[in-house]
């Protein structure tokens, strides 16, 4: 049976649940079920031996965990002697033979069962008295490897849900990120590593410490296919969302994939992957999303391990949590004498620009910046995502950048690259095409500054251009008389007293010499004024925009005379006709 024959049999059980389950809830139903198909038929061939092994191990009282997966000949196994077949057989205790059935797996695959809410979903059907035609429907579709591979059940599952994330919309953004905004980030990802990822056999890992329903994951894993079939990607993920982590963990066994690589959690405060490092990571965290649940054990990490933890560099304000990923994601990091690491991360505007010099935020851009990491920032279309219309940006970050890279940042203005969706989801009304996809990766691989239309599209700067000092420029306090009063106590005695209504600051660029700005721009308009060079600070930030702006001139007076002449002359008749 094709994909899409199959995905749409699948989906017609859809029919039978209209009326008794809203649209939104048609997934919780029908991904558990396509789950529990797929390994009732991938366990089908060596089922009667995992029985008879069960046995034996029953009797000398040993665990099944080690030896029952060999004998299924998979990474998992079920102990049950029930399958989806027999349990139809049984018309009337169809509900306490699925839940025993579902209790007979390995210990991580009842963990998906039990996120997916599965026993609350088995009592919603019994209680409308479907459950039975439920469970008969899927009993029939043959879903064995050797007729659907892997790699067509994967796509099968995602086309569920994408389905399944449209239906309930409102929460879509939260748990899933649009497949072309992934294909981009991926192709950009290992577009300068595409000879090194054709050698036979090369295995290399992938994390996403975001992971949704597992989109970035599986994305990755097709395009690494397409560039060399006998690549392997191991994949590691986290997600706090159960039943996003239930579908991610799905997908993942369904393709054949170690499911004990996905941890469920909160990434930032519970780190379930601690230690490890990887070769390519992808994330799309929350937009701009508060972490006051979570304050105290990150300020406890960036207090008590400083760099020796993942939050050393500065903490953003409490009202957006998303430099925290991209700090952690750093983290995870191979160091670059062990082959280093490459990531993309989707974030809104605000990391670039917001906080002062000194502030979290600065201070991580500052970070990101002078340890040469930044390698591009892209921005994308606005009205892109399912949830937000924002304008949104996707950071490629590496400790490997090749040689022209080096101490440098391209900016791409992707912003006119979309086309028109003829039906919006949610917020998302536009989308990328594959011609604009390769079109942004040329221009990122090329790395070359890019004008289209007497309009800037990459733009190449040194990391030290989006560095500043801000100085603190000072002015004496002056008596009644207008005379400048001393300083009586401390280091300043007998020096000007500085007069707090008058204080001001000034940004002065990195590659600029302060007192070469000071003389210039200060000392022709305030004679008297000086710098205070303890409190000098330095300040990163990325002001994306002010780099594309084209400035558009003015029309001429005598036009803008011409249409308010139009204008009055027409007014001028209407209230002549008023008082006529």
């Amino acid at each position: 049976m094709a994909d899409t024959n199959l995905s749409a049999f699948i989906w017609s059980v859809a029919d039978l649940l209209r009326g008794d389950f809203k649209q939104s809830d048609y997934g919780k139903v029908i991904l558990p079920f396509t789950v529990l198909r797929r390994l009732d038929c991938v366990l089908e061939p060596t089922k009667a031996a995992v029985l008879e092994q069960a046995k034996t191990l029953k009797k000398e009282k040993l665990s099944p965990d080690v030896m029952l997966p060999r004998v299924a000949k998979q990474s998992f196994y079920n102990a049950s002697p029930l399958d989806l077949k027999k349990l139809v057989g049984d018309q009337d205790n169809i509900a306490a033979n699925l839940r025993s059935y579902i209790h007979g797996f390995s210990p991580a695959v009842r963990d998906i069962f039990e996120q997916f809410d599965f026993e609350t979903q088995i009592d919603r059907l019994a209680k409308a008295n479907l459950l039975y035609m439920v469970t008969e429907k899927f009993a029939t579709i043959d879903l064995h490897p050797r007729k659907v591979s892997n790699a067509e059940m994967g796509s099968i599952f995602e086309e569920l849900i994408r389905k399944f994330a449209e239906l309930s919309n409102e929460t879509a953004g939260e748990h899933f990120t649009p497949r072309e905004v992934i294909r981009l980030m991926v192709s950009l990802l290992f577009t300068e590593d595409d000879e090194a990822l054709t050698e036979p056999g090369v295995v290399r890992t992938l994390y996403d410490p975001t992971a949704g329903t597992g989109g970035m994951l599986s994305v990755a894993d097709d395009h690494l296919r397409e560039i060399n079939p006998k690549a392997r990607l191991v994949m590691y993920g986290q997600e706090l969302n159960p039943e996003s982590y239930a579908i991610c963990k799905a997908d993942m066994l369904i393709k054949g994939q170690d499911i004990k690589n996905i941890r469920q959690g909160n990434t930032l405060s519970e780190d379930g992957l601690a230690g490890e490092r990887f070769d390519y990571m992808l994330s799309n965290p929350p937009f701009g999303v508060e972490w006051k649940k979570i304050e105290k054990e990150v300020r406890k990490e960036h207090e008590d391990k400083g760099h020796n933890g993942r939050f050393g560099p500065g903490l953003p304000r409490v009202s957006d949590g998303s430099l925290l990923f991209l700090l952690h994601l750093v983290a995870k990091m191979r160091p670059a004498k062990d082959g280093g690491s490459r990531f993309g991360i989707v974030l809104n505007g605000s990391p670039l620009f917001t906080g002062g010099a000194g502030s979290g935020e600065s201070e991580i851009r500052r970070h990101m910046l002078e340890n040469d990491l930044v390698e591009a920032i892209i921005g994308l279309p606005t009205d892109m995502f399912y949830n937000t219309g924002i304008a949104t940006y996707v950071w490629i970050v590496s400790n490997r950048k090749p040689k022209a890279r080096k101490g440098k940042v391209q900016l791409i203005d992707a912003g006119e690259f979309y086309e028109k969706m003829r039906k919006s989801l949610g917020s998302k009304r536009k989308q990328l095409s594959e011609a604009h996809i390769d079109d942004i990766t040329r221009i990122f691989g090329k790395f070359k500054e890019v004008t289209r239309d007497d309009k800037p599209i990459s733009r190449i700067f040194k990391n030290e251009d989006f560095g500043y000092r801000t100085i603190t420029v000072e002015r004496p306090e002056r008596d009644a008389k207008g005379k400048v009063v001393l300083s009586t106590k401390g280091r300043t005695k007998g020096k000007p007293s500085p007069d707090s209504s008058l204080r001001d600051t000034e940004n002065v660029p990195l590659s600029e010499d302060v007192q070469a700005y000071f003389d210039r721009e200060v000392k022709p308009h305030a004679p008297d004024a000086w710098i205070d060079e303890e409190k000098t600070k330095v300040g990163y930030e990325i002001p994306f925009n002010r780099h594309f702006y084209v400035f558009q001139p003015p029309r001429a007076l005598a036009a803008i005379d011409a249409d308010l002449k139009v204008v009055t002359d027409r007014i001028r008749v209407m209230l002549g006709e008023l008082t006529a």
